[in-house]
């Protein structure tokens, strides 16, 4: 019987399993191959890859660094802000480290300590109630397994199969559809860019130069003609000069918007979330990696003292992103209110000339 079983090895369920995998009887289970050098494609994480600030002081305070087999050309340290709702734009100065999102990954689950069972290419199917604790069906390669465990953690994202069994589905924060096109680049480009226009979506949507490739994303409603919108995006930002003609691949996904402080769900006294499937995700920028990595961290200080009276410890201590949440949501409508943005871009407040 294992202590804990974490569902799913991104930035959060890796940051887990590595700090607890040495104390615990662990296993981790992922969708994605993420020990194989040449995974399927169809399962790799929809990212644009940029690092925040956030996220590299959480690897600072954790005693890590970045391998730089993991940072890809350009790095770059302004944001082309284009707001085609009024017809504006501006240069911002920013901090990103541009990374390969699924190297960053596989680098957190090579930190996992060897006594971790991990299980990839498997699929969480459900759980079922037992003595002492859960027993957890899943499949991996094919061939359905069970487990049982005391502990059960749902890192599994914004379409948390694990919060949805414990019926927290009618609670979640706002979904979107995160669409990401990569497609061949030539021409050097110096900035990161941020694109805002209301006839697309009341989220905003980018555009990554990533070594010889372009990415262009968008973070739009579901069923509210999406494809047609993103087609549109990319309509639009050809006409102004954009190049979009040799495609590579497309990859999806959805993304978690929290709009109130209570779709933060920490879950439930042996059944816990973590990271994006706890709602843990900035609501003006949809940066997680921070979150994921803070999320996890919480709850390993959580478990120092046993498991006994763990969940009390993990959701007092939550109440921290809780009100960074509510922060992001108060500072929200200066970026995505046309209004304020407007006169905020206009001023040139903090632009670079």
């Amino acid at each position: 019987m294992y202590d804990i079983l974490i569902v799913g090895a991104g930035p959060a369920g890796a940051n887990l399993a590595r700090l607890i995998g040495d104390k615990y009887k662990v296993l981790i289970i992922d969708k994605r191959d993420l020990e194989n050098s040449n995974p399927r494609p169809c399962v790799n994480k929809c990212c644009g890859g940029l690092l925040a600030p956030d996220a590299q002081k959480m690897i600072a305070q954790m005693g890590l660094g970045i391998p730089k087999d993991i940072l890809v050309d350009p790095q770059l340290f302004a944001v082309r802000t284009i707001d085609l709702t009024n017809n504006l734009e501006r240069l911002y100065q920013r901090f990103y480290y541009n990374m390969d999102r699924e190297r960053f990954d596989k680098w957190m689950v090579s930190l996992i300590p060897k006594g971790v069972d991990k299980k990839f290419n498997s699929l969480f199917k459900g759980l079922v109630k037992i003595p002492g604790g859960y027993e957890v069906k899943y499949i991996c390669n094919g061939q359905e397994l069970t487990a049982t465990t005391r502990i059960i953690v749902g890192a599994d994202g914004a379409s948390s199969k694990v919060r949805k069994l414990i019926g927290k589905d009618t609670n979640i924060p706002e979904q979107y559809i995160a669409i990401q096109e990569w497609f061949e680049c030539s021409y050097p480009m110096p900035y990161y860019t941020a694109v805002f226009d209301e006839e697309i979506s009341d989220f905003y949507s980018w555009l990554i130069p990533k070594d010889n490739y372009l990415l262009l994303g968008a973070a739009l409603k579901p069923r509210d003609n999406t494809r047609e919108k993103y087609d549109m995006l990319k309509r639009k930002l050809s006409n102004l000069g954009f190049n979009f003609e040799n495609k590579i691949k497309t990859e999806g996904a959805f993304i978690f918007r929290p709009t109130k402080v209570s779709q933060f769900f920490a879950g439930t006294d042996g059944i816990t979330l973590i990271g994006e499937a706890a709602g843990a995700i900035s609501p003006s920028s949809a940066e997680g990696i921070s979150y994921a990595l803070k999320s996890s961290s919480y709850l390993v200080h959580s478990l120092e003292k046993g498991i006994d009276g763990y969940f009390a410890r993990y959701k007092n201590m939550v109440k921290n992103i809780k009100f960074n949440l509510l922060f992001k949501n108060i500072k929200s409508p200066a970026m995505y209110n046309p209004f304020f943005r407007n006169l905020i871009m206009r001023s040139g407040l903090l632009c670079i000339k």
